[in-house]
């Protein structure tokens, strides 16, 4: 069994892989969903606490098999062993659209240096080259890049693609009607070519200047996150007071976090919250395969109107990280902002209009 493959937990433990108890993070069964009225209204109540007091919390009961996470971590851990040259054979260097690999240390994250590298992958889609009087977030939506010498990486991840986008959707349908609102409200945001996205990343310890950042504190843009991560431990998500929550690994569940566009939906009924990754120490590795369920990048996201919108405390106002109801301007201020070489080398007339 690969390290990173997770079994089907027992809800109600909240355990960690070595039996402890899964500390400071709510647990969500999403299996509730297809049981009687008050498996319904436990679900919502647990869900709606949990999206409106953390922003975080772990997700079980989402029917994703042990064997199909280990054909996708199995690959990840292969694609990382493969000899440098064919993993910059594949390097996101080569694509205007952000697919690939990025090395040790060329992401960025609040201005500073992530030490991690990935594998960026999305939706297998032909490469849009914006036409004149288009949106530059076009050339978000493009081929993958796929090693020659692990042919199965491309079915195994575009697989969990498929099958965490269905979990997502079964997830955002919950949520929404936990508070009240359609359930589908935001289908149509989807509908078509949702700009889904997946990365295989690795931290292989702490920098060489003992920097601890594997990725500084963000939020993710979109809608809903899930996060597959092994046992290594490293997540950190921020309370209230500025303090870091240590996450422990949850063996069988995905760490779930809820994006900008929700907080800005709900006009910050939803919370998006702030997270990191401190880098395993010395030199042991830690993996993780965060999968983001984000709408199409033409969706212009609708405000959400629910019965306890009047209880919106309004959504975070950051004047260095400005957010748009257009969901591509969001997402192509991050890439730009995150791969300083790869906007350098491809969209510097981006840079130089201010498309940021």
């Amino acid at each position: 069994m690969s390290p990173m493959t997770q079994q089907a937990p027992t809800p109600s433990t909240g355990s960690t892989p070595d039996g402890r108890p899964a500390a400071g993070l709510p647990v969500i069964d999403l299996s509730l969903a297809a049981g009687d009225a008050d498996d319904r209204t436990r679900l919502h109540d647990d869900l709606r606490a949990a999206a409106t007091e953390v922003g975080f919390f772990q997700l079980t009961g989402h029917g994703i098999t042990a064997e199909e996470t280990a054909a996708l971590t199995d690959a990840t851990r292969a694609f990382f062993a493969l000899p440098e040259a064919d993993r910059l054979a594949v390097s996101n260097l080569n694509s205007p659209h952000f697919r690939g690999y990025t090395r040790t240390g060329d992401e960025r994250t609040g201005g500073s240096q992530d030490w991690r590298d990935q594998l960026d992958i999305g939706a297998e889609l032909p490469p849009h080259v914006p036409a004149p009087g288009e949106p530059p977030y076009w050339w978000l939506e493009g081929p993958n890049q796929w090693p020659e010498a692990l042919p199965g990486l491309r079915t195994a991840a575009l697989n969990w693609i498929d099958r965490l986008s269905a979990v997502a959707e079964r997830l955002l349908h919950e949520l929404l009607a936990s508070i009240g609102a359609p359930a589908d409200f935001y289908d149509y945001a989807f509908a078509g070519h949702p700009h889904l996205r997946l990365k295989l990343v690795r931290y292989p310890g702490t920098a060489p200047d003992g920097a601890g950042q594997g990725v500084g504190a963000h939020k993710d843009y979109g809608f809903i996150t899930l996060l597959l991560q092994d046992s290594v431990g490293g997540l950190q998500v921020e309370r209230d007071d500025g303090s870091f929550l240590e996450v422990p690994p949850m063996e069988g569940a995905f760490v779930v976090n809820l994006g900008e566009l929700l907080e800005v939906a709900t006009d910050g009924y939803l919370k998006a919250t702030n997270h990191r990754v401190v880098s395993p120490v010395g030199a042991r590795e830690r993996f993780s395969v965060p999968f983001f369920y984000n709408p199409r990048l033409d969706a212009h996201i609708e405000p959400l109107d629910f019965p306890l919108a009047h209880h919106a405390p309004g959504a975070t106002q950051d004047p260095g990280n400005p957010l748009f109801a257009d969901f591509g301007r969001n997402e192509l201020k991050g890439y730009l902002r995150a791969h300083p070489e790869v906007t350098r080398r491809h969209h510097a007339d981006l840079l130089e209009s201010g498309s940021r």
